[in-house]
């Protein structure tokens, strides 16, 4: 029997400008989702998913290690545990994937480095969704803080210390795929408008992963602002994101933006440790649930 878990992931910077192969940073927080694979020796494929809202990408997963790694198994049992799911936007499709495929490949001995898993996962994704680009399995295998862009091209670990951030839940949930339609559809009717927001928050990515690296957290969160001003000019924030957001900055948050694809799911704020119960606070008498993740932890791993 293995047991393998995987972290869910936030979005720092750099929402759907992503998608088409500019730059981002991603980072891994420590509500993990857990895949737990035994042999049965019946032939059969039993697959118990109480946590996950959609098995169609663990099925996908077994399908790609049964053919392209040749794993040739007599039968298996396998089962989820999440205590995420897909209700805060953390990446549970992606944390799913890469663990099942982990598993798979732990349980059977096929020898698959990060950068493989990273591959097989993203594909299975793309099958998918159509569209994808890939930073929440990257942040599920790698974990810790990424620069990330598009599909993979450049995956860089940041080394960085502790975030100050504070993570609030809209109870609003979004579907990534219908937003990521939404900006493909603007961007084919208004091409010049969408690629200078994405040239822009690509320049505040950059920025951004400066200031990460030097500690600056208090410019880095002015930057939070200035992406999600260029969210908003995108379409993708919503009357309760805007809400949270103000309130966590009225409350002494050095920035805050939304993150993820928007419409819901969560928002996220840098604030110093002196104002971060204000800020919670604040969240929370707006309506929203304050989450409570260490950011910056270890990716896809195998559990005693």
């Amino acid at each position: 029997m293995i047991t393998v878990s995987a972290p869910g992931k936030l979005m720092l910077f750099g929402e759907h400008a992503v998608v088409y192969g500019y730059p981002c940073i991603t980072t891994a927080v420590d509500t993990r989702l857990t895949v737990t694979i035994e042999s049965t020796h019946d032939s059969k494929v039993s697959i118990d998913a109480p946590g996950v809202k959609d098995t169609r990408f663990v099925d996908a997963a077994i399908a790609l290690a049964t053919t392209e790694w040749h794993i040739h198994h007599g039968g298996f049992r396998l089962t989820t545990k999440s205590p995420f799911s897909g209700c805060y936007g953390f990446g549970s499709s992606s944390a799913v994937t890469v663990a099942t495929l982990k598993a798979l490949a732990s349980l059977f001995q096929a020898e698959i480095d990060d950068r493989k898993l990273f591959d097989a996962a993203y594909n299975v994704i793309l099958s998918i969704q159509g569209a994808a680009s890939g930073f929440d399995v990257a942040s599920a295998v790698f974990g810790k803080t990424l620069y990330f862009v598009g599909g993979g091209k450049v995956i860089e670990p940041l080394t960085v210390g502790d975030i100050p951030l504070v993570v609030g839940y809209t109870g609003v949930k979004s579907s990534s795929t219908d937003f990521i339609k939404m900006i493909a559809a603007k961007r084919e009717r208004y091409p010049e408008k969408v690629n200078r927001i994405f040239l822009g928050i690509a320049k505040f990515v950059d920025q951004a992963k400066e200031k990460m690296l030097s500690g600056d957290w208090e410019r880095a969160g002015c930057l939070m602002d200035f992406n999600q001003e260029y969210l908003r000019d995108l379409g993708v924030s919503s009357e309760k994101l805007e809400v949270l957001i103000r309130a966590a900055k009225d409350a002494g948050a050095w920035g805050a933006k939304l993150s993820g694809a928007g419409g819901g799911d969560c928002m996220i704020a840098l604030a110093a440790a002196g104002v971060r119960q204000a800020v919670e606070e604040a969240i929370t008498h707006a309506g929203g649930e304050v989450v409570h993740v260490t950011p910056n932890t270890q990716g896809v791993r195998i559990d005693p």
